[in-house]
């Protein structure tokens, strides 16, 4: 019995991996989100650079000290992409490294400018080239009123002026500054028809507010130090007490560590599902082609039932394999082709990847997920004659199925509360939660018992699809009703 068994899964696994739908379904996934990341990092090369102005009623030069200030961040930019090429021994690199021996400073001085622009001249374009596009200047570009021609006449006109440029395009947008902002924001106003694209607003009014809260603290005659010591933010440093009872620093990679499970869930969710509807396409076209009544003249119903199963499981952990490959050889090659801003994510996937734990997990929860509900679809698939039939029986397994995916969230920031527990112990969605809880991670007790509960209702649901496959793979004509299914169901 056991060498058919294998001899069916052996010829569903072959006739699977030869299809041109199974390249498809190994590549698809991590093509599509590579195409994602990467297009959407290539879309913000492309973006354009907004062109904005400023209308600055109140005459006091406030205009030019928001861009110094706006713009010290693309210094500091520079000083962490210098930082990093530093690492590699690049000695134009290290020539300007030498300028700011003491760090890149909030606003630096016009002999530190001056000495960068002299570095910037005599340097190789390649060199220069790695280091464009950082920081403000890559988004937003600066117009003074005197170059659109609208430096003088009154502020009504001026305003008329900049709505035609706005208007035809040539800005994107324009700041009104009031008249006293030390004393209110009465007369402030930011003019864009573009609506989506907040960018711009938030990093100017970011940097127009830290300002005006130092002009305020000068007007009112209170020291810096007396200032900065009122606006001084709490924050809590975050630790958390480890195995031997003492407290530890939580570092970055740990709380993304504890978030990774979200990701193995979805995963594991669209392996599941995808794989499991292999099967269920496999048995439709194998009874409407009545391929299955010449497979059921050499192996007993029960063991063509479980053959086409394991054959698929064998399918759904090829392209598993798969998929952690490209995932560890995106994790490799990222710092590599990805531009340094990006690099921090890739270290995120590294360290989910080398979470064993994570990744033993994910296995065991998709053969007993895939299992679980294998024997649901191969059912369904039995009693139907086309996809179209199976598609409308579907329909109450993928509400079931939407669950722990709308729940996943909420798992994730209480993995031992009691919605999370209650959903561990429903069979249905065992796989996808206690995957969800890894990160918490839940009692050994609770594996245990979750998944003696799984491997119990995977014992009755391949013993009902048993039953229900045994009649209704030879059945042709309308699909039988439910109450005929479960008279199938009580026959021993």
């Amino acid at each position: 019995m056991a060498n058919k068994t294998l001899l069916v899964a052996q010829r569903e696994y072959m006739e699977n991996v030869r299809t041109k739908t199974f390249l498809i379904s190994i590549f698809i996934v991590p093509v599509l989100l590579a195409l994602s990341f990467g297009i959407s990092v290539l879309l913000n090369k492309f973006k354009e650079v907004q062109r904005y102005t400023v209308l600055d009623l109140g005459h006091d030069q406030m205009v030019a000290e928001v861009e110094r200030a706006g713009r010290s961040g693309d210094i500091e930019a520079l000083f962490r992409l210098m930082a990093d090429a530093q690492k590699s021994g690049d000695p134009a690199i290290a020539e300007l490294a030498e300028l700011f021996r003491d760090g890149a400073p909030a606003e630096p001085t016009n002999e530190q400018q001056t000495a960068v622009l002299k570095w910037l001249q005599r340097q190789d374009p390649k060199v220069l080239a790695r280091m464009s596009g950082i920081g403000a200047s890559r988004k937003y570009t600066y117009v003074p009123l005197s170059q659109l021609q609208i430096a003088d006449g009154d502020a009504a006109a001026q305003r008329l002026a900049l709505n035609r440029l706005v208007q035809k395009g040539d800005l994107f947008a324009y700041f009104v500054i009031g008249p006293d902002p030390t004393t209110s924001f009465d007369g402030f106003d930011y003019v864009s028809n573009n609506l989506t694209d907040t960018g711009l607003s938030e990093w100017y009014e970011r940097t127009l507010g830290d300002l005006v809260k130092k002009h305020r603290i000068a007007a009112a005659g209170i020291a810096p130090k007396v200032a900065e010591h009122i606006q001084e933010e709490l924050k809590f440093p975050k630790n958390q007490v480890d195995e031997t009872g003492a407290t530890s620093k939580v570092e970055a990679e740990q709380v993304f560590d504890k978030w990774a499970p979200v990701g193995f869930v979805y995963f594991l969710w669209i392996a599941i599902m995808s794989i499991a509807n292999m099967l269920l396409t496999s048995t439709i076209e194998d009874k409407s082609t009545r391929v299955i009544e010449v497979l059921l003249s050499s192996v007993s119903p029960g063991q063509l039932m479980a053959g086409k199963i394991w054959g698929i499981a064998a399918t759904g952990m090829t392209i598993v394999g798969t998929w952690v490959g490209f995932a560890l050889l995106a994790a490799w090659l990222g710092p590599v082709l990805l531009h340094p801003e990006s690099r921090s994510m890739i270290g995120f996937l590294i360290t989910a990847l080398s979470n064993t734990d994570y990744l033993l997990a994910f296995v065991l929860y998709f053969l007993g997920g895939y299992m679980l509900y294998a024997a649901v679809l191969v059912a369904i698939g039995s009693v139907c004659n086309t996809l179209k039939e199976a598609q409308n029986l579907m329909q109450p397994v993928m509400m079931v199925l939407m669950v722990p995916l709308v729940a996943m969230m909420f798992v994730t920031q209480e993995p031992n509360g009691l919605v999370a527990k209650f959903l561990s112990f429903v069979p249905l969605f065992t796989p996808f939660t206690m995957m969800n809880r890894a990160g918490g991670p839940p009692a050994t007790w609770e594996y245990v018992a979750t998944s003696a509960l799984l491997l119990l209702t995977i014992w009755f649901a391949m013993r009902a699809a048993g039953k229900i496959f045994r009649v209704g793979v030879l059945m042709t004509g309308n699909p039988p009703k439910l109450k005929e299914i479960l008279s199938w169901l009580r026959e021993k």
